[in-house]
């Protein structure tokens, strides 16, 4: 960044008051029975009532509307491991991005320890307290046995947004892009390079609908996972392809689509030129992709290009998929995020891409028209659509595949 934003971004977040968020009363606090009521006797008879049935904590007391941004630092932001206090800018920005786009209370919880077990037995500690609980900035392959072990251990949703999130929103936009390219997902050769929490996330994600695992190449900083390489990790195992494949020169010859997650500028443009007709690329390195927005369409007049920045067109932005997948699952009380519900999610961004855009979402992106195509395939993150069509499509799923404790009324809208 240049120095004078820096200086806007250390202004942001130092004025008028130190930090992102705050906690509001809900509730009147002014007079003696007020406070008699709030607290002391008057707080009695909740706790008893929560004591008899543990659900009635929806009933009266903030639980249900209350996520935890929970990080321990180990992978911060493209920044790397920062530690647990030095992530806190970042999980407030995310508590702040939950209440700002779906309404949600959330508050964000720094855990000083890099071993694995003792983050899974704090959180566990204190899972109750939440709704649901939105993991962030946790380095691989870590971040797989804590998000495994806390969903193994909670009854509410735990949700790594570095994985998911990424891989919802990335499933969405790599769809509608293939489907303007005229091509198919199942038909769809990819090359993945980067083999990490969110690659791996992506990839697992593309196959549950309908991506070929045996069209994936996935690379990591020593080359093409392939079947017998050794000191490759049960995740990266998952998509060892049967290939003479070795390098990335070698496994993009040809391919349909690009998914970077790696690092900038490691797409060459002789790569790009060796890539099918009507390619694909989503080069998601931040803040500098695997090649340049710029460069690619001047050496491809056929290709769809998405990067994880907001100046291009394109953006892959989890804000587009977490606070409004976390909106329905609490508004069912749902015990976890499961497949379904992210799929469902993949299907109602895909959807929403193609309605002709508001004119709302024009003027805040500056705009004079947008329409469903090569620069436009994945919602603007001002759409503030997103929450009337993806927390309801995630609530459905939920309830139709059994994680829902309530079932979704039939006048349910979501509102902020």
């Amino acid at each position: 960044m240049n120095k004078d934003l820096v200086q806007a971004a250390l202004a942001y977040h130092a004025e008028p008051t130190p930090g992102k968020i705050s906690v509001e009363l809900t509730t009147p606090a002014e007079t003696q029975l007020d406070l008699a009521l709030a607290y002391s006797p008057g707080v009695a008879e909740p706790c008893r009532k929560i004591a008899e049935n543990p659900d009635d904590a929806y009933l009266y007391t903030g639980k249900g509307n209350l996520v935890a941004v929970i990080s321990n630092g180990t992978a911060v932001l493209g920044l790397g491991n920062l530690g647990s206090l030095a992530s806190k800018p970042v999980m407030e920005g995310k508590a702040l991005l939950f209440k700002r786009f779906a309404g949600i209370n959330s508050i964000d919880i720094e855990v000083d320890t890099e071993d694995a077990e003792e983050f899974i037995e704090t959180v566990d500690r204190i899972a109750d307290t939440f709704g649901g609980i939105n993991l962030e900035d946790i380095k691989a392959p870590e971040c797989f046995e804590i998000e495994s072990a806390l969903i193994e251990r909670c009854s509410i949703p735990v949700f790594h947004d570095d994985q998911h999130g990424t891989a919802i929103v990335t499933a969405a936009g790599l769809v509608n892009a293939l489907e303007i390219q005229g091509k198919r997902l199942e038909d769809a050769v990819i090359t993945c390079l980067g083999a990490g929490a969110a690659a791996i996330a992506c990839m697992r994600l593309l196959v549950s609908i309908g991506a070929r695992r045996e069209n994936i190449y996935m690379l990591d900083r020593r080359g093409v996972i392939y079947a017998g390489r050794e000191g490759v990790n049960a995740y990266k195992q998952e998509f060892a392809n049967r290939t003479d494949k070795r390098s990335l020169s070698d496994a993009i010859a040809g391919a349909d689509v690009f998914i970077g997650l790696s690092g900038a500028d490691l797409l060459s443009t002789e790569m790009l030129n060796s890539m099918a007709q009507r390619p694909v690329v989503f080069a998601c390195s931040n803040p500098d992709p695997e090649i340049k927005p710029e460069l690619a369409l001047q050496t491809r007049d056929d290709l769809i290009i998405a990067t994880g920045r907001s100046d291009y067109p394109n953006q892959v932005n989890n804000v587009l998929g977490f606070p409004f997948i976390f909106r329905g699952a609490l508004d069912v009380r749902a015990s976890c995020i499961n497949e379904e519900m992210k799929v469902a999610a993949v299907h109602a961004l895909c959807e929403l891409a193609r309605e002709p855009v508001t004119q709302e979402v024009l003027d805040a992106c500056g705009e004079q028209s947008l329409e469903f195509g090569p620069e436009y395939i994945i919602p603007k993150p001002v759409d503030g659509r997103l929450l009337s069509w993806l927390a309801p499509a995630v609530a459905r799923a939920a309830v139709d595949s059994g994680v829902a404790r309530i079932p979704l009324p039939d006048d349910y809208a979501p509102v902020l």
